[in-house]
């Protein structure tokens, strides 16, 4: 099952980075891959079922997940509900350091399909590398929108 887990400092504010993270409906605009989302069902104002749709590679799918938002903590947890993955889950956790933030995050994945799990994995560094320029480079977009 392919796992990673990523450590660093951003050179944004962790409410900045917590902001272009949770607002999951923004997603199509910005990130590479995703070409739809929406919102399904509102458990409650910190807990969402989402329905993303991606496609990668000539294969389209789409997932549910269930996000749970923690903003006082500045976390956010994202679990499978259903789709084409046998597993997938993924967490975020921003931690102020002055003006700059300490940016944890690790995600888990498997499909259901062996075909699927091949292409994912061999893909899926240069993925992940995308998915990470793309919420810093929506930071650094909407910090340049208010300077």
């Amino acid at each position: 099952m392919p796992s990673h887990h990523e450590s660093k400092i951003l050179p944004y504010s962790a409410d900045l980075m917590y902001a272009v993270v949770s607002d999951v409906e923004r997603y199509p605009e910005f990130l590479p891959w995703v070409t739809g989302l929406r919102i399904i069902n509102r458990v409650s104002d910190r807990e969402f079922d989402s329905e993303m749709r991606v496609g990668f590679a000539g294969i389209n799918e789409s997932y549910v997940s269930r996000v749970t938002l923690d903003p006082d903590e500045r976390k956010i947890d994202v679990v499978l509900v259903r789709g084409p993955f046998r597993y997938l889950e993924n967490h975020w956790h921003f931690v102020p350091r002055g003006g700059i933030c300490h940016v944890d995050f690790s995600i888990g994945f498997e499909f259901k399909s062996a075909v699927l799990n091949m292409v994912a994995g061999k893909a899926f560094e240069r993925v992940l590398v995308k998915l990470s320029d793309a919420f810093e480079g929506r930071a650094r977009n909407l910090t340049l929108r208010t300077a």
